[in-house]
């Protein structure tokens, strides 16, 4: 049986190809996709040919083998219909799976998620809820203290909503009007750029704020990001950067200040958190977001899959306000 894949063959360059899908066997379910969502992040950051090839395109994930070497299918976010069953689920449950963009795919029947009652164009989200409920546990804020977040695509606006949640003073970043406006339907103060030194000083005493959550995936922000932080506050880092260089000042202001710098990443826990938390209870709780979340805000463009390479060079220049992109397979 095949099925037709989007692969990755150059620097901002995708193609559909047939591939040949495995036997269905025990245990193993056939899906017949109806979305899958493009992540903004690592996603683009490969569309680009921002990634090392020689780098494992996700250890964690059954369906990512391989490298970022051309040609590779990518994609982690797949919904759609089962045509094929195994227990527990039956013939047209609608489940989620981590999967490249494919039109149809054989997945192991522990590794779905049922999401039957979910709008499947939200669903396609969930990567980053999931992303953005790590960043939160990792930037651990205390109650009461400010955090700017620095970015507010889908990842962005859902980190800022999560850290809001846990008594933080949250405000949210980017130049973007449609973003802001994205960021406001779900209660996050969003400002420009441009505004916020002025902001977190006459709001924090000149202390400036204890955390920055940098998510916009570009360098420049990151740097300018530091001297928004109170003496001995924090940058979590959530953006890949991918190849890109990425110059800080850390001169006499960041070493005196005791700023530190921190990396978030979903594929992994902390260790300070594995005694109490695993990647079962964290789906558990990003599983119970995504059904709260305003999610359809931010699933602001869809394409025919067959329009995957005009999708991909629409999110790559985040045109007409695109938050989040998806392929619709009819």
């Amino acid at each position: 049986m095949q099925a037709r894949a989007v692969h990755f063959v150059a620097p901002r360059r995708v193609e559909l190809r047939e591939v040949e899908l495995p036997e269905v066997s025990g245990g193993h379910v056939l899906v017949a996709t109806e979305w899958s969502g493009i992540s903004s992040g690592t996603e683009l950051l490969a569309y680009r040919g921002e990634v090392d090839p020689d780098l494992p395109l996700d250890e964690t994930l059954g369906a990512l083998a391989g490298t970022f070497t051309y040609p590779f299918r990518y994609g982690y976010s797949a919904v759609g219909r089962v045509v094929q069953p195994a227990p527990p689920f039956q013939e047209g449950q609608r489940v989620f799976a981590f999967h490249p963009h494919q039109d149809r795919f054989v997945a192991d029947a522990r590794e779905v998620v049922d999401v039957d009652g979910l709008d499947p164009r939200a669903a396609t989200l969930y990567p980053a809820v999931e992303t953005a409920l790590q960043v939160c546990l990792d930037a651990s804020p205390r109650l009461g203290e400010t955090v700017v977040v620095v970015g507010l695509g889908a990842v962005g606006i859902l980190v800022a909503v999560l850290l809001a949640r846990t008594g933080a003073v949250v405000l949210g970043s980017d130049p973007e009007p449609a973003r802001q406006a994205a960021a406001r339907a779900f209660g996050v103060r969003a400002i420009d750029p441009g505004e916020v030194p002025e902001v977190v000083a006459a709001e924090t005493g000149r202390r400036g704020a204890d955390l920055v959550v940098e998510a916009s995936g570009n360098p420049q922000a990151l740097a300018g990001s530091l001297g928004l932080l109170a003496h001995e506050g924090t940058a979590v880092i959530c953006s890949w950067y991918g190849t890109k260089p990425v110059p800080l000042p850390l001169g006499a202001a960041f070493h005196r200040r005791r700023l530190a710098l921190r990396s978030t990443q979903v594929s992994t826990l902390p260790a300070a958190l594995t005694a109490r938390w695993d990647r079962r209870r964290r789906a558990e709780l990003a599983w119970r977001l995504a059904r709260e979340l305003p999610l359809p805000v931010l699933a602001t463009h869809a394409f025919a899959f067959e329009q995957a390479a005009e999708a991909y060079a629409c999110a790559d220049r985040k045109e007409g306000g695109l938050i989040h992109a998806a392929l619709r397979y009819d």
